[in-house]
């Protein structure tokens, strides 16, 4: 094999902190060169690129795991990670193309496709869920450290040596993709040519979404993720730009807040998931989570203040509890050779969400007016100038953040959505049981199947 020892969980922990570490330094530059980029209507173009990103990376990814799973895993890990880390440079090059260049990105920005199948395939099934969940807390690890690192560069260096340094770190990660990351596909799994056939129903993104209707539980649970991801998705590409922007935060604190945030969220998904899984249950802890969520958004709906905001991401970080708790149920009640295609769902659905949020956000943002082109470089915290308030008659002294308060309302409705979902669901195990039985006699559905399972994860991270 080539690369360094075998392939262990360890090459996909270092792939993903790197790539994401990368990124994670560019929060204070970026917010910075999208509004000199797009003073008018930053919220609204903001929105666009990162909803153009999102809906590509989710026709691709299936077509991508597909070829990943003919042709092996680490070619298609190389591919991922350069077409992801490929804007970076140009940020300080030319502010348009790195925009563009970022939305085109999104047919190859699946490195986390690619990444669980990797681990799936070195990993036993009894072992899965313990490496995702290794994977996951790299990628939160990587996003908590990186933007404090990356704001003390930029006030002490300039943003010039940020983008230098984050451009190092992606060249960094894909030489050691090309160097010491091996093969993890078995060569008994790859074809002797390029020319194999692949599975093109495996590769359909809408593949998943047609089996929603299947089965009525794997529906109510697809929709609660699709209320309650949909807003989670267009407040992560928007609320650092409205932190610092709108609510007066420094770009220190921006980055602070991010790492207290995260801290917290590891916490919750780890210490605080399992006091609740045990203590109240699976259903229980979903429906607290959503709950947490309800606050959050409402909290920045209504906030004004930069206290609101810190307290409002507390009750964030508890929020972040529902997805695994979902994946949790999921997997427990799903047949094994279901698990790949009803987890793939839930993925398809968030991926759709990746798409859909931002530009939703960025939309309502537009449509309430919340604007930038008269406002100036916030650069201390608490300062008491906000153009965008200053009309105390002018909606937004009322509801400063509005896509937020939309998104409380999306959530209220997931959470009522989610009380019909049965506990203990005997009905999503035989039914999808019988339904791959009787699918087989019109077109196998096993082998598509068990290669989903190889690209599936049962605890995808919820950011990405």
């Amino acid at each position: 094999r080539q690369g360094i020892g075998e392939p262990s969980v360890y090459h996909a922990v270092v792939v993903i902190f790197l790539e994401f570490f990368a990124w994670g330094l560019l929060t204070t530059p970026m917010l910075t060169v999208l509004h000199q980029t797009f003073p008018q209507h930053t919220f609204l173009m903001n929105g666009l690129i990162h909803g153009v990103k999102g809906l590509l990376s989710f026709l691709s990814a299936p077509l991508i795991g597909a070829l990943s799973d003919v042709w092996g895993r680490k070619s298609f890990l190389l591919l991922t990670v350069f077409f992801t880390c490929a804007p970076i440079p140009l940020m300080k090059i030319s502010p348009w193309w790195y925009f563009a260049v970022i939305s085109m990105s999104g047919v190859f920005a699946v490195t986390f496709s690619v990444i669980f199948a990797y681990v799936a395939d070195i990993t036993q099934e009894h072992e899965r869920s313990t490496a995702y969940g290794l994977v996951s807390a790299t990628f939160a690890a990587s996003l908590v450290t990186s933007p404090i690192i990356g704001a003390y560069i930029s006030q002490a260096y300039g943003d010039t040596l940020v983008v230098v340094l984050a451009s190092g770190v992606a060249l960094l990660d894909i030489g050691f993709i090309l160097l010491a990351v091996p093969e993890s596909l078995p060569e008994e799994m790859r074809p002797v040519s390029w020319g194999a056939p692949i599975s093109w129903e495996q590769a359909d993104p809408f593949a998943s979404l047609r089996k929603v209707g299947q089965d009525s539980t794997v529906l109510l649970i697809c929709i609660t993720v699709f209320l309650s991801y949909l807003p989670e998705a267009g407040q992560y590409s928007s609320f650092f730009l409205y932190l610092r922007q709108v609510i007066g935060f420094s770009s220190e604190t921006v980055a602070a807040f991010i790492g207290v945030v995260g801290i917290l969220s590891i916490l919750a998904q780890t210490v605080v998931l399992g006091i609740l899984m045990r203590s109240i249950g699976n259903k229980n802890t979903i429906l607290l989570g959503l709950g947490f969520q309800i606050l959050q958004l409402a909290w920045y709906g209504f906030g004004s203040q930069p206290w609101m905001m810190w307290a409002a991401g507390a009750v964030a970080a508890m929020s972040s509890i529902t997805f695994p708790a979902i994946s949790a149920m999921v997997s427990r009640n799903a047949d094994p050779d279901q698990q790949g295609v009803v987890q793939g769902m839930i993925t398809g659905i968030r991926g759709l969400c990746n798409g859909l949020g931002p530009a939703l956000y960025g939309f309502v943002f537009y449509l309430f007016h919340v604007e930038l082109n008269e406002m100036a470089e916030v650069e201390t915290l608490g300062k008491a100038s906000k153009p965008n308030m200053a009309n105390p008659t002018d909606e937004s002294s009322i509801i400063p953040g509005p896509p937020f308060l939309f998104g409380a309302c999306s959530v209220l409705l997931s959470l009522l959505v989610a009380l019909f979902i049965p506990e203990h669901n005997l009905t999503l195990r035989s039914g999808s049981h019988k339904k791959h039985s009787n699918g087989a006699q019109t077109h196998p559905h096993s082998p598509q199947a068990g290669g989903a399972e190889g690209k599936e994860p049962l605890l995808e991270d919820s950011s990405v």
